[in-house]
């Protein structure tokens, strides 16, 4: 008899010691989570702002609401798009939280969405990464909870098939997981998330343009942009730093396909956080992969000041499907770090006389109507490299627009040489160029007209605008034809072709 008493109460025992240990606090990777943690509504930001940097010391329940809508948005100059969207924009809105935290997260979707939706956040520990959980119909709301057990900085996206059509879409964002000790400060953070998108149309082809499965399938973008559109941050969107400071961009990659060469012309990377993780991994980088569906996390302090392009350096993606952005910098220039242009002279090369570019200054154009503002976002996007963002070409390179003899003698010439090409000799303002400018016949017959119209009306020249159907007849004019037409020189010069 004592001895089954003393088995019984060795079972009981044993029972409460296994029910106190069920209702335990949790741990994540060894950190005690309270049960009672203090609750705090997660602060989402729109692409490029960053959450500011978290300076709590423990873990708390973070409430996490985001709403999926589907809306027309703009994509590039006169083109539209059906952009399905976290938060209303393209990235998605970036979540801010730290390593331990509890997170309940909410997923609305809009009630005029005509799709449902859920989302698969890197971030989580879980089936579908709490994408088994957020199947949400139009109108409707999904909660699920999760522990950020891993610090880095993860892609999150829609996880509803066709998974791949979600996310060329604009259904991808960010959410960091801070860690515990935090990321060392910084002046400056941006965030910046690369995509895709496959339209019917070419690039730049106007209108609403609706998705283009095929394109997707085969992997062949009309554009490749940074934040949802293209010069989403160019321009007067063009971000902005000082000398000295020290950034930190969030770099994404939504895909749905390509993997990004991320780089900055003009700086280099001074620390890489590769693949989004949380331990520096390289110093002293050009350029730095991130995969589809992969982050990278990149510090750099500018020395001189200026704006710096930063692109894909897939390099086609820059300079002809978008994939572009700014960073303005202001402050004090250091010449002993870079003295700019110090010199232009004469160099006849081995076998060839070429001459100096005879500089001009004139102020840009002003009061441009749509056509003029059309081209030059066009001359911005793709000429800009060669020809200069003020048309004044590269010395002994690439010849002047800005004033150009050659350029306001023969409009139908002009428009041969953007469809066709130049190779050979030219001759500019008395001054003789052996280069080559390639074929941009992928521009639409708009494109061209615009740009055209821009460069003709710039940097003091004055001419005529070039109209669509102009640039429509040259393209579909026999090859021999267009050649005749491009090969008129002005009175005193040479022909391309020679």
């Amino acid at each position: 008899m004592k001895t089954m008493i003393k088995l019984r109460l060795t079972v009981g025992v044993a029972a409460l010691a296994f029910c106190l240990a069920s209702i335990r606090p949790v741990r994540a990777n060894s950190a005690v989570i309270p049960s009672d943690l203090p609750v705090e509504q997660a602060l989402l930001t729109s692409a490029p702002a960053v959450p500011p940097p978290i300076t709590r010391k423990h873990a708390s329940k973070v409430i996490v609401n985001l709403e999926v809508r589907e809306i027309t948005k703009h994509l590039a100059d006169g083109v539209d798009y059906v952009f399905w969207t976290f938060g209303g924009d393209v990235p998605g809105s970036f979540i801010r939280i730290r390593e331990g935290d509890l997170v309940e997260f909410h997923l609305n979707n809009a009630p005029d969405s005509k799709m449902p939706h859920s989302i698969d956040l890197h971030a989580v520990t879980g089936p579908g990464g709490g994408a088994a959980s957020t199947f949400t119909a139009p109108g409707h709301s999904s909660q699920f909870s999760f522990l950020a057990l891993n610090p880095g900085l993860y892609v999150y996206h829609c996880a509803t098939a066709p998974v791949g059509m979600h996310i060329a879409n604009g259904m991808y964002g960010l959410i960091l997981v801070e860690p515990k000790e935090g990321l060392p400060p910084v002046d400056r953070e941006y965030y910046v998330m690369q995509g895709e998108f496959y339209t019917t149309g070419k690039f730049g082809e106007e209108g609403v343009q609706p998705f283009d499965l095929e394109k997707a399938v085969d992997e062949r973008p009309s554009y490749v942009v940074f934040n949802g559109a293209v010069g989403a941050l160019a321009g007067e969107k063009a971000l902005k730093a000082n000398v000295g400071e020290k950034i930190r961009f969030f770099v994404g990659n939504g895909g749905p396909n390509l993997v990004s060469s991320f780089h900055i012309i003009g700086n280099i990377f001074d620390t890489v956080y590769e693949e989004g993780g949380t331990v520096p991994s390289q110093h002293n980088v050009q350029t730095t992969l991130v995969p589809a569906g992969g982050a990278a996390i990149v510090e750099f302090q500018p020395k001189v000041p200026g704006t710096y392009s930063f692109v894909d350096h897939s390099i086609f993606r820059a300079f002809n499907k978008g994939a572009m952005g700014m960073l303005k910098v202001d402050g004090a220039g250091n010449p002993i770090v870079y003295s700019g242009k110090q010199s232009d002279t004469l160099y006849a090369g081995t076998s060839n006389e070429v001459a100096a570019v005879v500089k001009k200054k004139s102020p840009d154009v002003a009061g441009l109507d749509t056509q003029y503002a059309k081209g030059k976002s066009v001359f911005l996007q793709t000429c800009f490299a060669c020809h200069q963002p003020n048309g004044q070409g590269l010395p002994n390179v690439f010849p002047p627009l800005a004033g150009s003899d050659y350029l306001m003698a023969d409009k139908q010439r002009s428009i041969a040489i953007v469809l066709r090409g130049c190779n050979g000799e030219v001759s500019v303002n008395g001054k003789k160029y052996v280069s080559s400018m390639p074929a941009l016949s992928v521009l639409s017959d708009r494109q061209i007209a615009d740009v055209l119209s821009y460069v003709r009306n710039s940097w003091g020249n004055s001419g005529q605008a070039v109209s669509a159907e102009e640039v429509r007849t040259v393209r579909q004019a026999p090859v021999s034809d267009a050649a005749a037409a491009s090969t008129a020189a002005p009175a005193g010069g040479s022909s391309a072709f020679e």
